[in-house]
C-alpha cells in the first residue's frame, strides 16, 4: 500500500529545493540536487541507505536529457521522520561528519522538530493539569516510544501521577502479544490511556481495539498521531473520540499547496514512484503499468488533483511540510555561509523563512521547544475537527485556551441555580432561573439571594440595580394633563368671580346673595389649587398639606353651597305674608354658619396632625420592580374623618336642594344646587372603589380626577347659568322678572 503521507514530505523537500534553486541570495549560481530513498520504515534499509550515500556508491540513474555534475559524496541528509531511523543512521553517519537534519554524541546531528525530552515532560504535565492521577501508558516499541515513556514516567512519579501499567507494542507484533495488550486494557481501572506511539502504530492498534469495541477512554497522545488526520478518517469506530494531546505548531509554507497539485507524471517520465502514487490516487492504470488490474480505466496523466477528495490534497501536514522546508533551507544556508567564508567564520545557522519565522538551533542542535494542545472533536458529518485548545512552551507554564469539556451537566450561569436532577447523581442538575426579587452573581450557584427592599434584579438575574421611583410628575402627560386641567378651573374660577364683580350691582347677582357667591367662588378657586399639590416627589409638608387643604377647601366649598341653600328656602319663606324668618338667618347668621362648620373640619384636621398625620412613604409591593412613592395617611380614621364630614354636609345640601327644587322659577337657585350636589355625591361615591383598586402613582391620579370634576361641577352648575343671564340675555337682570313669579305656586 503506498504511503501517500511520506510522498508528500518528499514533494515538500522537492518543493524547498526549487525555492533554493531560484533564489538569487541564497547560493547564487549554485543548484541543489537530491536522491529520494523509501527508508519504509525500517531501520536497517534506513542505515543501508546512508552508507551508500555516505560512501558515494549508490546506483544511480540520470536520464541522458538531464545531466548534472555531482561530487562522490553527498553533504547532507534530510530524514528520517521518525526517532528509531534517525538515531541509527546518526550514529553510523557520524565519523563522517554528514549533516542530519544530540550534538554531544551526534555532532552533525540537527533536527527542525523539538526533542522528545519536553514533549514527554509536557504530557505528565497536561495529564497532572486535569487531575488525572491512575493511568496506563502504551508506547511504540523503539526508540521514539521506549525513550520518551521512560522520561514521561520520571516526570509522572514527580508530579504524583501513578501508572497502572506500560505496555510496549510495534505493529508487527504477533497476534498473541497483541491481545495480552488488550486483556491488560480491559482488566485495568484506569480510563486514561498516555499512548506514545507513532501514526502506523496506532493505526494497527486502533482497528485491534475497534474489534472489542474498546470505547470510553480517555487517550492522551503524542505528536506521532495526534494530528493525523488519515488516522482520524480511519477511526470509524470513535475509539478516539475526544482525544487529547501535543502536536507541532501549525504553521504555513506559501505555495506548496499549488506545487503539489501541480504534479503531472507527464513530466517526470520514468519515475516509478510517482506513477504508483497516480494509479493509487485515482484508481487507474497507465498503458504501460504491468500490475495494473483490468478492471481499471486508464490513467492519462492529466487528471486534476484540485477537485480530489484526499488526505493528500488536505494540507493537514502542514507542520511537517514546514519543518522539512525549515530543514533543507538550514543545510543551504550552511552551505552558503561555507562558501562565503575566508578564515573566521561563525557557522551558527540563524535564519529567517518567508514567512517570517526565525529558525535557529540551541547547543544541543535543537530547535525552540513548542508544542500545540490538540483535542478531538468530532463533528456533525463525523469528521474529526483538530481544535487547538492551548499550548505549551517549554520556557512558559502550560496555557490553556479552550479546556475540553467532559459533564453531564453544563455549568449554570450567573442568574440560575443548581437543582439536582432526581434519581442522577450530583453532577447531573437543570439551571433553574432565579424567582422574582432574587439573584444569584456566581457560577454553579445553589440557591438565589433575595435583593434587599429597595432593589431588583435586572434582566439576566445576576445583579440587584436599584429600582425607579415612581410618582405623579409634573414632566409626564397624565401630570402635565391635570395640572392644566387645574389651572384652567382656577382661570374659570377668576373669570366668573371677575363677571360677577363687574355686575355685582345686578339683579342676579345680588338676590343669589352675593357675598356667599364671591366666598363660594374663593373657596372653588383652592379646591382647583390645592390638587396640585397632589402632583410632583411626595414630602413631609406636602403629605400634610395636600389631604388637610383638600378636607378644609372643601368644606368651605360646601358649606358656602349649603348657606346658599338654606338662603333660598329662607328667602321663599320670608316672601310669604307674614313672615319674619330672614331675622333668623340674616348676612351675620349665614357667615357664622360658614365659619361653624368650616372650623369642624379644621378640628378635625389638626387632631389629624397632632396624632399620626400622613408621611411620605415607599411602597414596595405595589409595584415588584418599582418604588411608589406616595403618601401614607397615618391614620386612616382621621382621613376618612374628613371625607365623612364632608360627605355629612353635601348629603344634608343635597336635601335640603331636593327640598326646595319646586320654588318659583324665576327664583329658583335650588334646582341647580340639587344637580350640582348630586354630580358632587356620584363623582366621590365612584372615587372609593377606583381610589382602592389604583395602583401607584394612579390612585394619586384618581383623587385629583374627582377634586376636579367636583369642583367643575359645582362651578358649571351653580354659576354658568347665572353668566348666561348676566352676558347674553341681560333682559332677563331686573328684579321686576326675579320677583315676577313670586306666589303663584302654593306650598
Amino acid at each position: 500500500i503506498l504511503n501517500f503521507r511520506d510522498f508528500q514530505i518528499a514533494q515538500a523537500m522537492l518543493f524547498a529545493i526549487e525555492d533554493i534553486n531560484n533564489s538569487t541570495d541564497l547560493l547564487p549560481g549554485i543548484s541543489l540536487g537530491y536522491k529520494l530513498y523509501d527508508t519504509c520504515g525500517s531501520i536497517a534499509r534506513s542505515v543501508r541507505v546512508a552508507l551508500a550515500l555516505a560512501n558515494g556508491n549508490e546506483a544511480v540513474s540520470v536520464p541522458s536529457e538531464a545531466p548534472c555534475t555531482r561530487p562522490a559524496q553527498v553533504q547532507a541528509i534530510i530524514g528520517e521522520t521518525s526517532s528509531s531511523p534517525s538515531v541509527a543512521i546518526a550514529t553510523v553517519i557520524g565519523p563522517f561528519h554528514i549533516p542530519l537534519s544530540k550534538c554531544v554524541k551526534y555532532p552533525s546531528f540537527l533536527r527542525t522538530i523539538p526533542s522528545d525530552y519536553y514533549q514527554s515532560r509536557a504530557l505528565a504535565q497536561l495529564v497532572k493539569h486535569f487531575g488525572w492521577t491512575w493511568v496506563g501508558a502504551i508506547r511504540s516499541n523503539n526508540d521514539y516510544g521506549n525513550n520518551g515513556i521512560a522520561i514521561f514516567t520520571d516526570t509522572a512519579q514527580q508530579l504524583g501521577i501513578c501508572l497502572e501499567y506500560s505496555v510496549p507494542f510495534f505493529r508487527t507484533d504477533p497476534p498473541n502479544k497483541i491481545q495480552k495488550i488488550i486483556d491488560i486494557i480491559k482488566l485495568s481501572t484506569s480510563k486514561v490511556i498516555v499512548a506514545f506511539l507513532s501514526h502506523l502504530d496506532m493505526d494497527v492498534l486502533m482497528n485491534k481495539l475497534s474489534h472489542h469495541n474498546l470505547t470510553g477512554y480517555q487517550w492522551v497522545g503524542s505528536e506521532g498521531w495526534i494530528f493525523d488526520s488519515q488516522t482520524a478518517e480511519k477511526d470509524n469506530n470513535h475509539i478516539l473520540d475526544g482525544a487529547i494531546g501535543l502536536s507541532i505548531p501549525r504553521a504555513h509554507v506559501s505555495g506548496i499547496r499549488e506545487f503539489m497539485l501541480n504534479i503531472k507524471p507527464v513530466n517526470l517520465l520514468g519515475n516509478d514512484m510517482l506513477t504508483e502514487f497516480w494509479e493509487a490516487l485515482f484508481n487507474c492504470r497507465f498503458k504501460q503499468s504491468p500490475s495494473s488490474l483490468e478492471n481499471q480505466s486508464e490513467c492519462t496523466g492529466h487528471e486534476d488533483l484540485s477537485g480530489l477528495q484526499h488526505s493528500f490534497v488536505d494540507m493537514s501536514l502542514m507542520a511537517v511540510f514546514n519543518n522539512v522546508y525549515k530543514g533543507v533551507f538550514a543545510v543551504a544556508h550552511a552551505l552558503h555561509n561555507i562558501l562565503e567564508c575566508n578564515k573566521t567564520c561563525n557557522f551558527k545557522i540563524e535564519f529567517k523563512t518567508t514567512e517570517g519565522e526565525e529558525v535557529y538551533f540551541n547547543e544541543n542542535g535543537d530547535p525552540p521547544a513548542k508544542y500545540e494542545i490538540i483535542h478531538w472533536q468530532p463533528t456533525e458529518n463525523g469528521v474529526v475537527d483538530f481544535v487547538t485548545v492551548g499550548l505549551y512552551d517549554a520556557s512558559l507554564p502550560l496555557l490553556f485556551i479552550q479546556v475540553p469539556v467532559s459533564v453531564c451537566s453544563e455549568k449554570c450561569p450567573p442568574g440560575t441555580r443548581k437543582v439536582l436532577q432526581k434519581g442522577k447523581p450530583v453532577c447531573c442538575y437543570d439551571c433553574i432561573r432565579c424567582a422574582e426579587g432574587e439573584i444569584s452573581n456566581i457560577t454553579d450557584s445553589t440557591t438565589c439571594v433575595q435583593c434587599q427592599p429597595e432593589f431588583w434584579p435586572n434582566e439576566k438575574r445576576d445583579a440587584c440595580v436599584k429600582k425607579e421611583a415612581e410618582f405623579l410628575s409634573y414632566e409626564e402627560i397624565m401630570g402635565a394633563l391635570l395640572t392644566a386641567a387645574s389651572l384652567f378651573g382656577t382661570c374659570m374660577t377668576a373669570v366668573v368671580a371677575f363677571i360677577f364683580f363687574r355686575y355685582r350691582k345686578t339683579p342676579i347677582v345680588r338676590a343669589n346673595n352675593s357675598e356667599l357667591s364671591f366666598l363660594l367662588l374663593f373657596s372653588l378657586t383652592l379646591c382647583f389649587l390645592c390638587s396640585l399639590t397632589f402632583i410632583g416627589r411626595p414630602s413631609e409638608w406636602s403629605c400634610m398639606l395636600r389631604h388637610t387643604a383638600f378636607g378644609i377647601t372643601f368644606v368651605l366649598c360646601i358649606s358656602c353651597v349649603l348657606g346658599k341653600t338654606m338662603v333660598v328656602l329662607m328667602a321663599f319663606r320670608a316672601s310669604l305674608p307674614g313672615s319674619n324668618v330672614m331675622k333668623w338667618f340674616g348676612p351675620t347668621q349665614q357667615r357664622l354658619s360658614v365659619l361653624a362648620f368650616t372650623l369642624i373640619q379644621v378640628v378635625i384636621c389638626i387632631l389629624w396632625l397632632t396624632i399620626s398625620p400622613p408621611f411620605p412613604f415607599k411602597n414596595f409591593k405595589e409595584i415588584k420592580d418599582k418604588i411608589i412613592l406616595e403618601c401614607a395617611l397615618g391614620s386612616t380614621v382621621g382621613f376618612w374623618a374628613v371625607l365623612g364630614y364632608i360627605g355629612l354636609l353635601a348629603s344634608f345640601c343635597f336635601i335640603l336642594a331636593f327640598l326646595a327644587r319646586k320654588l318659583p322659577d324665576n327664583f329658583n337657585e335650588a334646582k341647580f344646587i340639587t344637580f350640582s350636589i348630586l354630580i358632587f355625591c356620584a363623582v366621590w361615591i365612584t372615587f372609593i372603589p377606583a381610589y382602592v383598586s389604583s395602583p401607584g402613582k394612579f390612585s394619586v391620579a384618581v383623587e385629583i380626577f374627582a377634586i376636579l370634576a367636583s369642583s367643575f361641577g359645582l362651578l358649571i352648575c351653580i354659576f354658568i347659568p347665572k353668566c348666561y343671564i348676566i352676558l347674553l340675555r341681560p333682559e332677563k337682570n331686573t328684579k321686576k322678572n326675579m320677583m315676577g313669579k313670586v306666589g303663584q305656586k302654593t306650598f
